[in-house]
């Protein structure tokens, strides 16, 4: 599998079976934020998403960027190799847990005691 990466406009490509896979992503300074992956459904299921996010985290790793996954496929993947993970993405997946905890249990709730 020959992934392609296009810095211009940020994203790696492969096209597989006359179908093409893609995760896209934003840079800012040396953080990278994956915002999208893509793989269609003729050529699914055959690990694309994966070597995709491979293929990305490697060449953040060697630019010396920090990766923060914003699309559910790259959280979801790095919650899974959180080895491969950086700093930065463990920060937003705790954010995101954090932030889960507040809406299911919000502060200004009143205790939940009863007083007879």
């Amino acid at each position: 599998m020959q992934i392609a990466h296009d810095t211009a406009a940020h994203r790696f490509i492969v096209e597989i079976d006359g179908e093409r896979a893609v995760l896209e992503y934003a840079l800012d300074g040396n953080t990278m934020t994956i915002t999208h992956t893509r793989v269609p459904k003729p050529i699914a299921r055959r690990g694309i998403a994966g070597e995709l996010m491979r293929t990305a985290l490697a060449a953040a790793h060697s630019q010396g960027w920090n990766v923060v996954p914003a699309c559910s496929y790259a959280a979801d993947y790095l919650a899974k190799h959180p080895t491969q993970a950086s700093d930065d993405a463990r920060q937003h997946q705790s954010d995101l847990l954090d932030e889960a905890l507040e809406e299911s249990f919000p502060a200004s709730d009143p205790p939940a005691v009863s007083g007879d």
